[in-house]
């Protein structure tokens, strides 16, 4: 009998790519056959999220993708969307299936008893709250790098996000069992992990309640990455986002040291104002945020430094955002990503007043997307003529191949099937029509890299 197939698409972040990828090598232990999302399979699955816009368009997209594939085909949602709105997404014509996020990594049990039928999928969706336990997860099939989850839900209480809704309280794994998937993943000849997470910088499960208080933690964020350091096979980590409150000088001071961990963060801003990072319920002020700054390109003056930044958000007047706006644009760091705030059910911003017309969301988006560009071109050629490694992989285009030097400077060469999944020295050269860096690879003495 031939094996059924199976196909799954990812909206969203890292850690649904870890999730999912999970799922998928639950489906082949079970003889499943996985296949691409463009062919034809007997069972879609995708995974969604909650935090980009337009989350049922997307989802309601990916599922007539399908059925154009095969139409008799089962479809299964799972996610954060499928957490927050199950019963709208069962509704969804040809959804058969719906599973909260307690039940998303028990797919297995629903699958065999599930039939195409006519009407409105079935929803096995639980309290956000029955999701206490931490699930294993991380990236598998693209030996170039991971994406190890290692921390999931979240206790902040941001005024915008659904996170927490979606996901739970926070939680994590333990320090050995995540070193025991750092040492497989590597095993399998991959050469970077990235660490994901909701809030990875509140890593650490409790062992004991303090006078009422949040549990002690019996390791922190510092702890796992000291003993990742020492792990073999691996030849870069790279934090994916930490919240600037819980980015310790503990923390800055160990990756500028570090042989494994890559001078790259990406830490969430939101509002350069602290009136509006008061009205988000953010723990820190913008002072806070340039220190940590500051702190980074003190001792690391090559690193890369990613920023996440909301505009619109209600009560955001046309001084407030120009005050973000100055404050990023003289910030030292490189990139942005901006998202255009859009109202999201049952959270408080939801029902505050004074909301920002749309138009004007967008064009505050804009302005912040040719800043952002600016500055990445910025950073990129303050390196042109210098000498970085760069992990290659490979690229849309089939002539080409593509990759990351430590900092995170996208690069592009021509195809060199050779150098896949190998990290090399190269010679920043200029910039390519893509805006990514053109390079020179080159065997390159250790002590002519330019790390300052």
């Amino acid at each position: 009998m031939t094996p059924k197939s199976v196909a799954f698409h990812t909206l969203g972040c890292k850690l649904n790519y870890s999730e999912t990828s999970t799922i998928a090598r639950q489906f082949e232990a079970a003889g499943y056959a996985a296949v691409k999302f463009s062919e034809g399979a007997d069972i879609y699955v995708i995974n969604t999220c909650s935090v980009t816009e337009f989350a049922d368009k997307k989802c309601r997209q990916q599922v007539r993708r399908a059925l154009r594939k095969n139409e008799q085909a089962l479809v299964v949602v799972i996610g954060c969307y499928a957490q927050l709105k199950p019963d709208e997404i069962a509704n969804i014509d040809g959804v058969d299936l719906v599973l909260g996020a307690a039940e998303k990594f028990r797919i297995l049990d629903y699958i065999d008893e599930l039939s195409k039928s006519p009407g409105k999928g079935m929803v096995v969706a639980g309290e956000v709250q029955t999701a206490k336990d931490f699930v294993n997860a991380f990236s598998f099939g693209d030996r170039t790098r991971s994406f190890l989850k290692v921390q999931d839900g979240c206790d902040y209480k941001c005024t915008f996000c659904t996170i927490p809704q979606a996901r739970g309280a926070s939680r994590s794994n333990t320090i050995e069992s995540i070193v025991e998937n750092a040492k497989s993943i590597a095993a399998a000849g991959t050469k970077e992990i990235v660490l994901t997470g909701v809030n990875i910088g509140d890593f650490g499960n409790g062992t004991e309640v303090i006078e009422g208080t949040r549990p002690k933690k019996e390791a922190l964020f510092i702890d796992l990455i000291r003993e990742l350091d020492k792990i073999e096979g691996i030849e870069r980590f790279r934090i994916s986002s930490i919240e600037p409150n819980l980015l310790t000088d503990e923390i800055i001071e160990f990756v500028a040291q570090s042989d494994l961990f890559v001078p790259h963060f990406h830490i969430p801003l939101q509002s350069g104002n602290n009136k509006q990072l008061a009205q988000m319920r953010r723990r820190y002020k913008r002072e806070l945020y340039a220190e940590r700054v500051k702190k980074i390109k003190h001792l690391m003056p090559h690193c890369c430094i990613g920023v996440d930044i909301i505009v619109g958000f209600p009560g955001e007047t046309e001084e407030d955002f120009r005050e973000t706006y100055n404050f990023v644009k003289d910030l030292d760091v490189t990139y942005f990503h901006v998202f255009t705030y859009s109202e999201r059910a049952n959270t408080p911003a939801a029902e505050m007043a004074d909301s920002v017309p749309m138009h004007i969301r967008r064009e505050r988006n804009e302005q912040l997307t040719i800043l952002s560009e600016k500055k990445k071109r910025a950073f990129y050629n303050q390196f042109l003529g210098r000498h970085r490694e760069v992990l290659f992989e490979k690229h849309k285009n089939p002539e080409l191949m593509t990759g990351f030097t430590d900092n995170y400077i996208k690069v592009e060469l021509p195809y060199d099937s050779s150098l896949i999944n190998t990290i090399m020295g190269v010679q920043l050269m200029g910039f390519a029509d893509s805006g990514n860096v053109t390079v020179v690879a080159q065997d390159i003495p250790e002590g002519i890299f330019d790390y300052v």
